[in-house]
């Protein structure tokens, strides 16, 4: 058997996510699917993370085993049997040990709101138009290099260990309409970041203080924290892995 990693990309507008579920259209059984045609054998492709419903990708990453080598014209073979919504770029064969998620040393996700409706952007973005004080959510973002426990902006009853994670970049960049908020993490918890964007918004909205946005960390309590903003403004866009 040979192991292989794809780099892809997908629009989740039209999926519950990346792993594959019982009723639910997944993007992961779209790719299975596909790739299960070109080797003609079945083929499980494992993810490097999950993603919530609604929830796009730039950059992701998958692995699979197959008992033969790579088809010829591979790349446009299996785009020609995916929605267009979903695109692979790039197949690779890597070592035995490697593994989509297990493996990957951290994940960036950026959430991007416009201010102005924008049809081309409906699906991808949030709109919002009341005003927001980007210098104070910016202050508010740097917090969170300082804690190592999100439970606070954990969805409640996963299925996690633990909720530590290593927050190495957080912040909120402006241009023209847009605002976009980039965090890289070596890992993150179920809702995680939408919870953390919904309660810095507040923060902007100057409806929490920064001292207040502190106490709301070290609460745990999910109940603390804003409202997790909508999914379609989420996407997963670098995945990093030990050279």
């Amino acid at each position: 058997m040979k192991k292989y990693t794809l780099k892809l990309a997908f629009k989740g507008t039209n999926y519950h996510g990346w792993q594959m579920q019982e009723n639910a259209h997944t993007v992961q059984a779209e790719v299975q699917k596909a790739l299960s045609t070109i080797f003609q054998q079945p083929i499980e492709c494992i993810g490097c993370g999950r993603t919530d419903t609604g929830v796009h990708a730039t950059t992701f990453f998958g692995h699979f085993e197959a008992a033969e080598s790579i088809p010829d014209n591979f790349l446009k073979r299996t785009n020609s049997l995916l929605p267009d919504d979903i695109a692979i770029y790039e197949i690779t064969e890597v070592v035995a040990d490697f593994h989509a998620r297990f493996s990957a040393i951290s994940r960036s996700y950026e959430y991007t709101i416009i201010r102005l409706s924008n049809p081309f952007l409906a699906d991808t973005a949030w709109l919002f138009q009341l005003p927001v004080d980007i210098f104070k959510m910016n202050e508010a973002a740097k917090l969170l290099l300082s804690y190592e426990d999100f439970e606070a902006f954990s969805k409640v009853h996963t299925d996690v260990n633990n909720f530590r994670c290593q927050v190495t970049e957080a912040y909120w960049a402006e241009s023209g309409d847009r605002l976009v908020f980039r965090i890289t993490a070596n890992r993150f918890l179920r809702n995680m970041v939408r919870a953390i964007v919904g309660t810095l918004m507040e923060v902007g909205k100057k409806k929490i203080s920064l001292e207040e946005f502190k106490k709301i960390v070290e609460s745990r309590n999910r109940k603390k924290a804003g409202e997790s903003v909508p999914a379609k403004g989420l996407s997963l866009v670098k995945v990093e892995y030990p050279i």
